[in-house]
């Protein structure tokens, strides 16, 4: 009797030290042998990793902007229509505007968007409205009398594809179709006089911090068409709110971040196109007289969240005159001047420079 309780008492214990060793009573090791798959391929699953399009701390990107842009008062100078060489002496009609002023919408919108390419297309609607401290009737320069009755726009569409090969190299193109005048609705422009823009650039992701690329770009920035060469830099201090946002040499600006949702900028940014006036330049023989509008803006910029993805931005600055010449195209076809071309201008005109201030409303991206 005593053997039996003594055999019991040992067959307990037994079980409850099986027990407390396989925490699931189900999985013992009899029930899977994994010697059976030492001859079983699963193969090598690789992931790629790619570039990201941002880095930490840079300002949020702008889907969509409606903005309201004034300029204040300042003398514009106008030529007669003929031939002049570059920085020639030749008569001018001066008049003051007392502002310039108007509307800019302009839309970025994703199309696509995969960690191994993003394609955004996009439209742009800037207006600008001239405010002569004369009459039109006493405005005898007909360029200049067609500017304050109609003013000068640009109705556009561009397109942006962000193309990363790894986790630190990446192609970045832009694209755009621009057409610019003193039209109106009732007096549309062809597109035969569209003018277009574009820059490449190959650039590298170095960190979560920094990325840059290099390129070249066709552009209008400086009113006449160009081919110019482009450096992108974009940079955040880890240590410290500072940092860098730049696309030389069409813009530049130093960052800093009093929090991810407020940010101040001081910097530049190149604006311009190539301008045609009708009225003028249906009498020009079939030419396009086109003035090519250039100009920098060394400014202050604040963006600030309002509420989610709304974002409000107010900048202030001072607006320089970079060009505001004119050349006749004949039957509206573009020409390269560059910087050392010896073409020459249908108009020699010139402004002053004046204190500007804009703000937006932006809806923007994630």
């Amino acid at each position: 009797m005593s053997n039996r309780i003594l055999f019991l008492l040992f067959a307990w214990m037994s079980c409850g030290l099986l027990f407390a060793q396989t925490p699931d009573s189900t999985a013992q090791d009899d029930d899977l042998n994994l010697s059976e798959f030492d001859d079983f391929d699963f193969g090598e699953v690789e992931v790629k990793t790619y570039a990201s399009s941002k880095i930490i701390g840079i300002s949020p990107q702008q889907l969509i902007s409606l903005g309201y842009d004034f300029q204040g008062p300042y003398q514009a100078s106008f030529s007669s229509i003929g031939s002049f060489e570059d920085g020639a002496t030749v008569p001018q009609e001066t008049y003051q505007i007392n502002s310039t002023q108007g509307v800019r919408l302009v839309a970025n919108i994703p199309v696509y968007s995969r960690n191994s390419l993003i394609v955004q297309v996009g439209a742009n609607i800037w207006d600008l409205r001239y405010q002569f401290d004369v009459p039109d009737d006493q405005i005898e320069n007909d360029v200049a009398r067609s500017i304050s009755q109609n003013g000068l726009r640009t109705g556009g569409i561009n397109t942006t594809i962000f193309k990363p090969f790894n986790e630190t190299r990446f192609l970045l193109f832009q694209g755009s179709a621009d057409l610019s005048g003193d039209y109106t609705l009732s007096n549309f422009q062809s597109l035969n006089f569209l003018r277009f823009s574009a820059a490449a650039l190959y650039g590298w992701r170095t960190s979560d911090y920094f990325q840059w690329a290099v390129g070249m770009s066709r552009t209008y920035r400086v009113g006449e068409m160009n081919y110019i060469p482009v450096v992108l830099i974009n940079w955040t201090s880890q240590n410290s709110p500072w940092g860098v946002e730049s696309l030389l040499p069409a813009r530049a600006h130093v960052r800093y971040t009093f929090s991810p949702r407020n940010m101040l900028f001081a910097g530049f940014e190149l604006e311009g196109q190539s301008y045609r006036i009708n009225g003028v330049s249906e009498t020009l023989n079939n030419e396009s007289l086109e003035i090519r509008r250039g100009e920098m803006r060394w400014r202050l910029m604040w963006q600030r969240q309002l509420t989610g993805f709304i974002w409000l931005q107010a900048q202030a600055g001072y607006r320089i005159n970079w060009s505001y010449n004119a050349d006749a195209l004949p039957e509206g076809n573009e020409f390269f001047r560059g910087f050392f071309g010896n073409q020459q201008y249908a108009m020699l005109n010139s402004l002053t420079n004046p204190f500007y201030a804009n703000i937006s409303v932006n809806l923007v991206s994630p």
